[in-house]
């Protein structure tokens, strides 16, 4: 039997294949469906002497077209029957579904990958703009503690221009060899901070307090570093007043002209001193006890000078009572002032062993950086992680047939030669609407020993190894398409003719 003529052709002119040669003769199946479409066979002229078959009826919808006009071509992947007209297909609505069709593979491009990781970007991108916008802040002019070059209030800048203005040059070294080579008899040396200086630096600086014959300033030593640098002094607790005389109504002690020149300064807020060394000079004292210490130096014209507290000269408090006219007297009684600002180098263990690993050159300020980065990082993986919750449904933002969902399944089994993926569909399927029929339950429908026995009943044949039913619905892969469309049309033949037994 031939199908139908195309509507609108002319008794006895052979009309054109609806489908093209090649597309419709690999089968097309779904997942859970077992039938497939019948395969399209070109239609023929009647014969002579045959009358020809009636016209099908148009739809009302569809125009049929004029004789002699040429019939629409159908493009590959129209699910589109043989012998049935192509309906038209409204301006743009295939470009549409091209692109709805090609939004999957869209998923891994670069743009989609941009938009996924833009968020934690951004935010790594504002953390380290912050460090390193703080970093600059922190830096600057911000040098420590009485450094000549800073104009911190807790620098000293403002007294190293006082003292460049009296022709006393300054200069800064950050090791213990640099400021024992630095020292002379027209040197004066301060350290900023004796008590962080390790066992070899002290010994370097006590050399050079004993054999210069300058001036060495220390700036509140305390009781870890007087028995290396001043042995001759010791501490006295702290003094309770900022601002002191140069002397105790009735005392006699101090004997530097520096303070009797300066008057009342504030030397207080620091450690005092006491010492039993004939010739020294005690002054501003706080409770019976000096301030401001000066020890002779075994060298000629050399001297150590003590100072309970720096906070006199910096840059703060240099305009308050006389801190200026004592600073400038005890720094400035030599053409050179060397500053000695320790570094952490200097901060060495007694061992005196300058290796370091490389941990031990990170400042400890960057452990607190980077566990702010990490806690920044988990925070960003929670934020942008895979929320896990219940299946949401959603609209399909297009309708799309079944029979066009069928065609693109087996194209897909054709194009990946997935013959056993398509007979093993085909007869699961089979085997499910089979166990329906004849009552075997679900959970059973692929058992051979419950479902063949059942189908042998029902068609009254005997069950056996060689039966065709457990060949059909149990047998081997095709060996190619050919064998594949034949298992699919005996198929159907059994399920025909369980359904009509």
């Amino acid at each position: 039997m031939t199908p139908d003529p195309t509507p609108g052709t002319p008794p006895g002119e052979n009309p054109r294949p609806a489908t093209p040669p090649g597309e419709g003769s690999h089968p097309a199946t779904s997942s859970g469906e077992g039938t497939r479409p019948a395969t399209p066979t070109p239609a023929t002229p009647p014969g002579p002497g045959m009358p020809a078959p009636p016209a099908m009826p148009e739809s009302p919808s569809t125009p049929a077209p004029a004789p002699g006009a040429p019939t629409p071509a159908i493009r590959p992947g129209e699910g589109t029957r043989p012998g049935t007209p192509a309906s038209p297909t409204p301006p743009g609505q295939g470009k549409r579904k091209r692109k709805r069709t090609g939004s999957t593979s869209a998923d891994a491009s670069p743009a989609r990958l941009w938009a996924r990781a833009r968020g934690i970007l951004l935010a790594l991108g504002i953390v380290l703009v912050a460090a390193v916008a703080l970093a600059g802040l922190q830096t600057g002019d911000r040098h420590g503690l009485l450094d000549p070059r800073s104009a911190d209030p807790d620098g000293t800048r403002a007294l190293a221009q006082l003292l460049k203005e009296h022709g006393v040059t300054s200069r800064v070294v950050t090791n213990a060899d640099e400021a024992a080579a630095a020292t002379g008899p027209g040197t004066t040396l301060l350290v900023s901070d004796p008590d962080l200086l390790g066992e070899p630096q002290r010994r370097a600086v006590r050399s050079a307090i004993e054999l210069s014959g300058g001036r060495t300033v220390l700036v509140a030593p305390g009781s870890d570093s007087l028995p290396d640098l001043a042995p001759a002094a010791r501490t006295q607790g702290f003094a309770h007043q900022r601002d002191l005389d140069p002397r105790a109504p009735g005392s006699t002690d101090c004997t530097l002209p520096a303070a009797a020149t300066a008057g009342r300064a504030g030397t207080g807020d620091g450690l005092r001193y006491t010492t039993a060394l004939p010739g020294s000079a005690a002054c501003y004292p706080s409770g019976g006890h000096p301030t401001v210490l000066v020890l002779p130096s075994t060298t000629k014209g050399g001297d150590t000078v003590l100072l309970g507290s720096a906070s006199f000269l910096r840059n703060d408090r240099l305009a308050d009572q006389g801190n200026a006219s004592l600073g400038l007297q005890l720094l400035g009684s030599r053409p050179d002032l060397v500053w000695y600002l320790p570094t952490l180098a200097d901060m060495a263990s007694d061992t005196g062993s300058d290796e370091q690993g490389l941990l031990d050159l990170v400042p400890a300020g960057w452990a607190w950086a980077l566990l702010q980065l990490f806690a920044a990082a988990v925070l960003a993986a929670l934020w942008r992680a895979r929320r896990l919750g219940p299946l949401v449904t959603e609209d399909l933002p297009v309708a799309i047939r079944a029979s066009e969902a069928t065609e693109g399944r087996a194209r897909l089994y054709r194009k990946a030669a997935a013959r056993d993926r398509a007979a093993t569909v085909l007869r699961a399927a089979t085997r499910e609407r089979l166990a329906a029929l004849v009552g075997v339950p679900a959970p059973q429908a692929h058992d051979p020993v419950t479902l063949v026995p059942a189908v042998t009943a029902r068609l009254h044949t005997g069950a056996g190894p060689h039966d065709p039913a457990t060949t059909l619905l149990f047998g081997p892969t095709p060996a190619d398409d050919a064998a594949l469309v034949a298992l699919a049309d005996h198929l159907d033949a059994l399920e025909r003719e369980v359904r009509t037994s």
